[in-house]
């Protein structure tokens, strides 16, 4: 192999990688048939070279970014000399597979040229159900992983391009939507042999050994770009603690901590002091974990870095078994999201002390999960959507509304799509004024969702968070409101827990409704532009009251919305004087 690849090659071939795990996701999206997959978008597609290395990941969801290597390992160790052209694997379980969790299902091919084994082509779904005790399979109350579904070692799935029936049957009989189930798995290969299509144009095109000769040349780029962005980063040790706000009607912290060191040109992320592994379904499998270091890590990194396996390498990930960042088998891990998006959210907290320009203050805490199912007109539905929210005030602008967490490219569910779906409602979707953080730089505000049943009955399963620990402001900024869960049965208000251990049983015409957190601001809001603060109060982002209160904005009594420049001047004065001229802790 040439140790002096060609620049413009190298990048053509980086591209078209790209565009195919793209154009892979493309096909996914438009062929599946569950809201969860089709609408929520909550899958992910790659490239990979046969050592079973990311080479190119498709849009959508970055906290499996970097999970696929891990899983693709045990994989080639099992099946690489009995396969054949035509074969496709199926797998989801953490402790046999490197899966990450069961409704994550994993469908991956072998793409052979001239007989020869020349890559892979892998589709990850998210399944709208996989059977266990909850009904679309995120039981936070779950001891055990052994009630969260079916678990599925690596199998083969077709053998050399025929269904294996018997897996196609065991699958169909222990889920609750066979026909939605089974479908996305057909649209997860039907994805994959779109990726397998284009490869094999792409080694027409360019030549088969000298794109497989790019493939390491490809991972050396990428950890060169990732080591030269650690080397700017001072040499140090920095940590941040974060927590989930507990399970249940008596809940009690989940602690991560974490301490990532810069050591010249490599990052060592360190979880120990995290809580130990817990009885329900929120351990993360250490895949996910690493996934979710890569994906916070890869986020401070140029667009130009590779979305390859080779960036990683100089990043390592310390986790102890039997934490709730490492279970040890019999751990439940279906909810395990909430997990990667705090991990996520740790070292975000961790690098602001290092590079404070690359670094939002917190968001939401990343997708929701809410979840309603039941029977209608005699069939089960399962409404269940990744719900996003907003971001987190910068250095340089406000956050945003109605955006998805950093770990999760993801969507919500258009409310015509639920509707015309489900036995559901929505009657309310709306941005919930006063929510962002206060800051220099406001916090993105709270988004609302009401769902009314119309069906006789269902079960509603909830996984949230941020309502004990709300989003946290960086230098000065404040923090956003808190999450709330809230069923609404006539004149009775009844206040869940933000991770339900048991679901909550819901009648015709019960109203869920969902608030997110507001995400935290950045810098102090006494410095904030008054004009962006009248700005805010013109678009109802804020109230007049807030303004004041949060902003020591004033408004003129006039018909005309006007600032009270001379008296915001005064209040502002007063306002620091009050906490001592320190100005607001960082």
């Amino acid at each position: 192999m040439s140790n002096r690849p060609d620049p413009f090659l190298l990048e053509i071939l980086k591209k078209g990688f790209d565009t195919i795990a793209d154009d892979m996701a493309i096909n996914l999206m438009r062929t599946a048939y569950s809201v969860i997959v089709r609408d929520s978008m909550d899958f992910s597609t790659a490239i990979l070279d046969p050592k079973g290395r990311t080479l190119a990941q498709g849009v959508t969801t970055p906290l499996h970014l970097g999970s696929f290597y891990d899983a693709m390992q045990n994989l080639v160790a099992k099946v690489s000399e009995t396969m054949q052209p035509g074969d496709v694997f199926i797998f989801n379980d953490p402790y046999e597979a490197n899966g990450q969790h069961l409704p994550d299902i994993y469908i991956v091919k072998p793409i052979f040229a001239k007989e020869m084994l020349c890559g892979w082509a892998c589709a990850l779904a998210h399944h709208s159900d996989v059977g266990g005790i909850v009904a679309g399979s995120n039981a936070i109350g779950a001891s055990e992983i052994y009630q969260e579904g079916l678990r599925i070692p690596v199998l083969k799935f077709m053998d050399r391009g025929e269904p294996v029936s018997p897996v196609w049957d065991l699958i169909a009989i222990n889920v609750r939507l066979p026909e939605l189930v089974l479908g996305d798995l057909q649209s997860q290969v039907a994805s994959c042999l779109v990726g397998e299509r284009e490869m094999l144009e792409l080694f027409d095109k360019h030549g088969l050994d000298n794109v497989i000769e790019y493939f390491d040349h490809l991972h050396d780029h990428a950890e060169r770009m990732a080591r030269a962005v650690f080397t700017e980063i001072p040499d140090g040790s920095y940590s941040f603690v974060d927590h989930i706000d507990g399970l249940g009607e008596e809940p009690e912290d989940v602690v991560l901590n974490l301490v990532i060191h810069i050591d010249g040109d490599r990052a060592i992320a360190d979880w120990s002091g995290s809580s130990p592994q817990v009885k329900a379904g929120i351990n993360s499998p250490l895949p996910f974990t690493r996934a979710a270091v890569f994906a916070g890590l890869r986020a401070i990194m140029p667009d130009e870095v590779p979305n390859c396996h080779g960036y990683t390498r100089a990043i390592e990930v310390l986790a102890p078994a039997g934490t709730v960042v490492n279970p040890v088998l019999p751990g439940a891990c279906g909810a395990r999201g909430i997990t990667g998006f705090r991990m996520i959210d740790c070292i975000f907290g961790a690098l602001a002390q290092a590079v404070p320009e690359r670094i939002a203050a917190d968001g939401n805490g990343g997708a929701t999960l809410p979840t309603i199912s039941g029977w209608t007109n005699g069939q089960p539905f399962i409404f269940c959507e990744t719900f996003m929210g907003n971001s987190g005030g910068t250095a340089t602008h406000d956050g945003q509304e109605g955006t998805s967490h950093v770990g999760s490219n993801q969507s919500n569910v258009p409310v015509e799509i639920i509707e015309s779906t489900f036995p559901i409602r929505v009657e309310t979707y709306a941005i919930v004024p006063d929510s962002g953080g206060p800051g220099r730089y406001r916090g993105g505000q709270a988004l609302v969702r009401e769902f009314r049943l119309l069906s006789d009955e269902a079960d509603l399963n909830v996984r949230s968070d941020k309502r004990k620990h709300p989003p946290h402001g960086l230098f000065g900024g404040l923090s956003g409101t808190p999450s709330w869960n809230v069923v609404i049965s006539g004149h009775e208000e009844r206040v869940l827990p933000v991770l339900l251990t048991e679901p909550a049983h819901l009648k015709k015409g019960d109203v869920f409704r969902h608030v997110l957190a507001g995400a935290g601001g950045y810098g102090d809001p006494l410095e904030r532009n008054v004009d962006a603060v009248w700005w805010d109060v013109i678009e109802e982002k804020i109230s007049q009251t807030h303004a004041l209160e949060a902003y020591g904005v004033l408004f003129k009594q006039s018909e005309v919305l006007e600032v009270d420049l001379a008296g915001t001047e005064v209040h502002r004065a007063k306002m620091r004087g009050a906490r001592g001229g320190e100005g607001v802790a960082v």
